[in-house]
């Protein structure tokens, strides 16, 4: 038996628990932040046999895409009378940070 958590984009997190309890595996979701844009996050928790690791991986791949977002930079800290031209930024957001770990027992209460 493995833990697959994965964490995702907020805005994959739909797509990505539809396609699981489609296929009948059940998921904890997490709320989280961080990253470089500090934007909110989900981790999702999935405990599977292990020979449905791969069908898990590939449902979070085909869900959580990556993408590019145009922000706005956040000012340094200036002195006054010093000017800041924000230029917007474009980078990318989505995708997944998987981790597979092993379970050593697993019970249902």
């Amino acid at each position: 038996m493995k833990l697959v958590v994965a964490i995702v984009h907020s805005e994959d997190t739909g797509a990505l628990l539809g396609a699981l309890l489609e296929r009948g595996h059940r998921a904890t979701r997490l709320s989280s932040s961080g990253g470089f844009l500090r934007q909110a996050n989900v981790t999702i928790m999935v405990g599977v046999d292990d020979d449905k690791v791969e069908e898990v991986l590939a449902l979070i791949r085909a869900t959580c895409t990556s993408r590019t977002r145009v922000v706005n930079p956040m000012p340094p800290i200036m002195e006054p009378g010093e000017f800041f031209m924000p230029y917007p930024l474009e980078v990318e957001v989505g995708g997944a940070t998987v981790f597979v770990l092993p379970v050593e027992r697993f019970e249902r209460i």
